[in-house]
């Protein structure tokens, strides 16, 4: 199936690009492997967002879906196994769609927190979404691993559930914005544990998580918990592109200019996959649209 622009990714970058792509007069085919909204979808609730004062991320994802839906844009909800950029073409199990022109708006995803046995806990006391799974830890003991906004939100959240919420963070200052800081300090079940990390983790007989040990300035401590919410930063979702010659840059990040053009003629890269020192809503939605008209203009001067 051929089309006139592939988007790749429908969060807030890949939604905007989408519909602005459609404005220009454009076809579009916008592939989601999961839901709509990426990052923003596990959100508890977001305050930064001109036009909402608060709304939950879910609800976000879910307006940005139908806006697309909307615009006339094809949505697909298929996994792709395999991009070649050169060609413009994306496989999926359903088939292989070539297009005139990419926009890469994969995202970035959750990292690790690297401790033996963390990947054998997932869904036993280990997560990566306290939106997700928090509800299954009410009026229990809960950790939050991490210092920015993702994992200040998350024990806030928590909070409100939880019997009790420790948050670990390795350094002694929170890379958090001050006014999330500042609610976290005010909360009464939430204790901080600055210059500190997890060192192990600990099963009970069913082999869910029972307890973690940690390392504060040399002390070693265990902490009794029934859910630990790992928010350690993100990495970029670009293993379909390894191959295939894009630049990125030392952290794996795609390199673009302030046009959102990659080092490849025709393929653009918007939102939290590309190499920038701010990665929020706003300015994933943001790239969208430059990444967007960028690629009309670009179509345009072809006269293809």
């Amino acid at each position: 199936m051929n089309t006139d622009v592939i988007i790749i990714g429908m969060g807030p970058a890949g939604a905007t690009a989408a519909i602005y792509v459609k404005r220009a007069g454009l076809d579009a085919i916008v592939f989601e492997g999961f839901a709509p909204g990426g990052q923003v979808s596990t959100t508890d609730r977001i305050e930064n967002y001109p036009g909402y004062v608060s709304i939950e991320g879910y609800e976000l994802a879910m307006k940005f879906a139908e806006q697309v839906k909307t615009c006339g844009a094809d949505i697909r909800y298929e996994q792709i196994e395999s991009v070649d950029l050169v060609k413009k073409t994306v496989t999926t199990a359903k088939g292989s769609y070539t297009a005139r022109a990419v926009i890469i708006c994969g995202g970035a995803k959750r990292r690790n927190l690297g401790v033996d046995g963390e990947e054998k806990l997932i869904g036993r006391g280990v997560s990566y979404c306290a939106v997700c799974d928090g509800g299954f830890y009410k009026d229990k003991l809960t950790a939050v691993v991490g210092g920015g906004d993702t994992a200040v939100t998350d024990a806030i959240y928590l909070s409100r559930l939880a019997k009790k919420v420790h948050l670990i963070h390795r350094r002694d200052e929170f890379r958090a914005a001050k006014s999330k800081v500042e609610q976290l300090k005010s909360l009464k079940n939430v204790e901080l544990l600055l210059s500190a990390r997890v060192t192990s983790l600990n099963t009970d007989d069913s082999g869910s998580l029972s307890s973690i040990d940690i390392d504060q300035n040399g002390s070693k401590h265990r902490l009794d918990v029934n859910g630990l919410f790992v928010a350690v930063g993100s990495t970029p979702d670009t293993t379909l592109y390894k191959d295939s010659g894009i630049e990125v840059d030392t952290a794996g990040y795609i390199v673009t200019n302030e046009h959102m053009e990659t080092s490849l003629p025709l393929v653009y890269a918007a939102g939290d996959i590309r190499s920038k020192p701010v990665r929020q809503i706003i300015t994933a939605a943001s790239d969208g649209a430059v990444a967007a008209v960028s690629c009309a203009e670009a179509l345009e001067s072809l006269n293809v």
